[in-house]
């Protein structure tokens, strides 16, 4: 059993050194020409220094020796002058030309396999010996948001590495990772070349070592797409298994494959919907202007986030207590060990020593306890009562695979007698329209129209409805040929609207979906409005689980309309208004209306980049004063 394991030992120590020796040739020439400078030197300059001490006519003192070696070196690679009989003159010419023969034919030898070894190790076929890392199996492009989030999300860590596995040149996806993520911040990104699907080619990242898995959906149509990601987790559960704190994450574009997807990814995997979660977001936006914003820092590293924190010192202490406890962090929920995720629970609730505390803070060594509350201001907090809910108009334009989940998740929000008109080109709109089942609280309205046409526009009294919904067209069906560039009916029908806010003199509530975030600097409305791109949200989505699994479980309760959800709430109704208080008091205003406030949007800020207004996570120490059109962020239950 020793020999065994010592030869373990020793075969792990090769494979080890082995990928050292490999990432140092996929370096290219110049780590080429420095092996073989090394391996010159390593054999010249021992054999140099054994002819000068082997001869028994060698010099007496140290310089002189150092002198014959030197001569020997430098006269390693001539033929010399062979001086005696004919005879002997011929043959030594002829050992030398035969020399020089085997010489060039050895070193063409050679100089062809560390060829042929630098292009397969460019090609991406040699295995990832990392540990802990992190490792994305498939390409779109959401692998560059997920790069650069990983990268954002790891800056704190030393040694940080990403592995990227999928069906592309391994040279062309570094390119273009170096192109699009100039900043990694030390993270090393180490790309390989082969088929997601493959489970031995799936081993070439190590993805049993390595701390979580991101599996994202190729940019092509749904259905191939999805089929691709199902194949993926298959192949990657076929394997060793994953590491005990390992988990996977991964997305489908069509939510009909959601489920076969769970089923593939196993215990340990979480897998997202496009459809639902862009859905979702669309719809609580339109209910919510700048929500998109608020969920946009959220998601992003580079500001705050949420994250889930032990504090024993807060064990046995009522929850309520808790949302003051800390200065720069706020507490929106806990994580029970028995029951999973609870948001907002009563503020009586006891924590207990297993609990952990969801917080949104900057960092995971953020979330530090104040020396005592910050000042509460009790005369200036006030309650005013939520109005009851009124009927909603709503206005969709455009039609694609989610729009009957925009309207199915929209049903679940708004009041009795609201209505949705939806208007969109194509047979085939049509007919998806006429199989949307009824809903009691809200009526479905269809008619035909080319939504970047300006006379079918004017002709909606767009002035009249709350919201306007602007889905982009899917257009898979047609030749990529003559295919459309993404988003360009979007922009064109956001032109009109456009015009049309200037005829009625003030500001449409519009959300609009997009699949290029390139596109929304070129949208001509105003600077803090609503977009919702839905690669870069799964993207940013998906590197959240993947740094905390937890919070899977969080997000798919933030989109239950059901649950707690995050509104953005008039100022007014938690202190009073034009008078300077703590945020702090906010906070207590918020936790007397059985509500846990995250921050707070200026409408005087709301065209100004780059926050828009919003306000994330403020110190409770902080001062503020609110005014007319000044919204409160809070987590709450509708």
């Amino acid at each position: 059993m020793a020999d065994r394991a010592a030869a373990h030992a020793t075969g792990d120590v090769r494979r080890r050194l082995r990928y050292w020796f490999d990432n140092t040739m996929a370096r290219g020439t110049p780590a080429l020409i420095g092996w073989l400078a090394l391996v010159c030197l390593l054999i010249v300059i021992p054999v140099s220094a054994a002819l000068v001490w082997a001869d028994k006519e060698t010099p007496t003192t140290l310089r002189n020796q150092l002198v014959a070696i030197w001569k020997n070196i430098g006269e390693t690679f001539s033929l010399g002058g062979a001086i005696g009989t004919p005879a002997y003159v011929l043959l030594s010419v002829l050992l030398a030309v035969v020399a020089l023969l085997f010489a060039s034919t050895l070193v063409g030898l050679i100089t062809t396999g560390v060829q042929n070894k630098i292009m397969d190790l460019r090609q991406g076929r040699s295995m990832v010996l990392e540990d802990r890392h992190l490792v994305v199996l498939g390409w779109s492009d959401q692998v560059y948001p997920i790069v650069s989030q990983l990268a954002e999300a790891e800056s704190n860590q030393r040694k940080a590495v990403v592995a990227i596995l999928a069906a592309q040149d391994k040279v062309e996806m570094e390119e273009n990772i170096r192109a699009k993520v100039p900043d990694l911040k030390g993270t090393r990104v180490i790309c390989r070349t082969g088929d997601t699907a493959d489970p031995a080619v799936v081993r070439l990242v190590n993805p049993h070592t390595a701390r979580s898995v991101i599996v994202v959906a190729r940019d092509e149509a749904a259905t191939t797409a999805d089929a691709q990601v199902i194949k993926t987790l298959l192949a990657l559960n076929s394997g060793p298994g994953l590491r005990p704190d390992g988990h996977v994450v991964a997305v489908v574009r069509d939510s009909r494959n959601l489920l076969a997807a769970k089923l593939a990814a196993g215990e340990r995997g979480r897998v997202l919907s496009i459809d639902d979660v862009t859905a979702r977001l669309i719809v609580q936006t339109a209910r919510q202007p700048g929500l998109s914003l608020v969920y946009t820092d959220l998601l992003n590293f580079e500001g705050d986030e949420f994250y889930t924190v032990a504090e024993p010192r807060l064990v046995g202490r009522p929850f309520g207590e808790a949302l003051l406890a800390y200065d720069s962090s706020s507490v929106v929920g806990l994580v029970r060990a028995d029951d999973g995720i609870e948001l907002n629970p009563p503020a009586d609730s006891v924590i207990r020593e297993d609990d952990l505390i969801i917080v949104i803070t900057e960092d995971d060594d953020t979330a530090v306890l104040a020396e005592r509350p910050a000042d509460v201001d009790e005369g200036a907090i006030v309650e005013v009562p939520d109005a009851p809910a009124a009927p909603e108009r709503v206005l969709l334009l455009g039609w694609n695979r989610r729009t009957g989940t925009v309207i199915e998740q929209l049903a679940g929000y708004v009041a009795d007698g609201s209505v949705i008109d939806v208007v969109a080109r194509g047979a085939s709109a049509a007919a998806e329209a006429e199989q949307l089942p009824p809903y009691s609280n809200l009526t479905v309205n269809f008619r035909s129209g080319e939504t970047s046409q300006p006379e079918v526009l004017e002709s909606l009294d767009i002035g009249s409805y709350s919201s306007v919904i602007l889905l982009g067209y899917e257009n898979e069906d047609e030749a990529e040929e003559t295919r459309p560039e993404p988003d360009v009916e979007t922009l064109v029908t956001l032109l009109h609207l456009r015009a049309m806010e200037a005829e009625l003199g003030r500001e449409l509530r519009v959300v609009t979906e997009m699949s290029d975030d390139s596109n929304r600097a070129l949208a001509p409305i105003s600077e803090g409005a609503d977009f919702i791109v839905s690669g870069k949200v799964i993207s940013l989505l998906m590197t959240q689980i993947s740094e905390n699994h937890r919070l899977a479980d969080l997000f798919r309760e933030l989109g239950n309309p059901d649950g707690y959800e995050i509104y953005l709430k008039p100022a007014t109704h938690y202190v009073a208004p034009r008078r300077e208080v703590t945020y702090a008091t906010v906070v207590e205003s918020a936790r007397r209306q059985r509500q846990c406030a995250i921050g707070y949007r200026l409408h005087e800020e709301s065209a100004t980049g780059p926050a828009f207004g919003i306000h994330l996570n403020p110190d409770k120490r902080s001062t503020v004063r609110f005014g007319d059109g000044d919204s409160v962020i809070v987590l709450a239950e509708d």
